[in-house]
């Protein structure tokens, strides 16, 4: 009779660095569609509590129901987000057709510079610094954008499946969390406020402040009102400062060109209004759902647009919270461990 090569402790060790091994594989094949990945968590736990719904009060069968998600969620979400993308492309290519007014206004910028500040180069450095700067963000911007379609097609495959068998996938993730019960309940609370208050919570500022940056850019006739309210929809994702950078400069600019009365009413306006309306919603958000410090959003703004492109205004946040939570729970259990210790110690004659 042979004997055995391994014992059993032996043969886990080898299990557990196989595991470790194909599992990195893996996380690294799937780098690709990691929005995808992540993209289906968030769209999971926005429209759960709708699916319930359908699924308890319509009676409706589960494959039906999950259908029906994903064609709502794709009219109200993704729509919308595809519609805005549209836009954004053909004001870019209008700008490279027509580039005179960007000429004007440089000239314009450079004059009043000259004259007031000593320094007619001014808006020519300040732009070639923010474009040195810039470059990389919208390299990353276009190249999300090129595999958008992928990462949305992966999304709804996965999230159809992960639906329609909602409670095998639940069971698996609390089987297979390393945290206590009590850790993961809390976990699963708190992924869900953080979700809700960055998705819903953020895009209703969003919503808000983009159409208030229309009504001001139609009332104080600035060009293009629409657009830049959408443009300002999508910077005020990045708190404090994202209407800002769209208000500010167009009215600094329309004071230059002499237009005081209305230069000086939509600055007024966007700083009274606008930021305000961000400070006094997010208070609002943070004390109903849940609660993302302003420099949380703005380092996951930084990390998640290289990773996820456009999509990074939002996942990049949560990704982050989703992380600084996973501490908050090591935390809790380090210090009950310590606690169990001491009490065990105590306990021992």
């Amino acid at each position: 009779m042979s004997i055995p090569l391994y014992n059993n402790k032996e043969r886990n060790y080898i299990t557990l660095a196989l595991l470790i091994i194909l599992g990195g594989f893996i996380v690294y094949s799937v780098r690709g569609i990691f929005g995808a990945l992540l993209g289906t968590i968030v769209m999971y736990t926005i429209f759960r509590p709708f699916f319930m719904y359908i699924l308890v009060k319509w009676k409706w069968r589960k494959s039906w129901a999950a259908v029906f998600i994903i064609v709502f969620s794709f009219l109200v979400i993704i729509l919308p987000v595809l519609g805005v993308g549209s836009m954004v492309v053909s004001k870019v290519i209008e700008l490279q057709e027509n580039p005179e007014w960007i000429q004007q206004a440089i000239k314009k910028v450079n004059e009043f510079a000259g004259d007031k500040l000593n320094q007619p180069d001014l808006l020519e450095n300040a732009l070639r610094n923010i474009l040195s700067s810039a470059g990389g963000i919208f390299t990353s911007l276009l190249s999300g954008a090129a595999n958008l379609l992928l990462s949305l097609s992966v999304m709804y495959f996965l999230l159809y499946f992960v639906l329609v068998d909602y409670k095998q996938f639940e069971g698996g993730l609390y089987r297979f969390s390393p945290f206590r019960q009590e850790n993961a309940l809390r976990f699963g609370r708190e992924l869900r406020n953080i979700t809700y208050s960055n998705v819903l919570g953020q895009g209703l500022i969003a919503l808000i402040q983009g159409t208030l940056v229309t009504l001001g850019y139609w009332y104080f006739n600035f060009d293009d009102p629409i657009f830049w309210g959408v443009i300002s929809a999508i910077l005020s994702f990045i708190p404090v400062v994202g209407a800002p950078m769209i208000f500010v400069p167009a009215s600094i600019f329309t004071i230059i060109q002499g237009d005081n009365f209305n230069g000086v009413g939509m600055l007024l306006f966007g700083l009274i209004v606008i930021s305000n309306i961000d400070n006094v919603l997010r208070l609002i958000i943070a004390k109903r759902v849940g609660n993302i410090h302003p420099i949380i959003t703005i380092i996951g703004v930084i990390i998640g647009i290289p990773l996820f492109g456009l999509m990074g205004l939002v996942y990049g946040p949560l990704l982050l919270s989703y992380f600084l939570i996973t501490v908050k729970i090591y935390e809790t259990n380090k210090i009950a461990e310590k606690r169990l210790e001491q009490l065990e110690k105590e306990s021992i004659p």
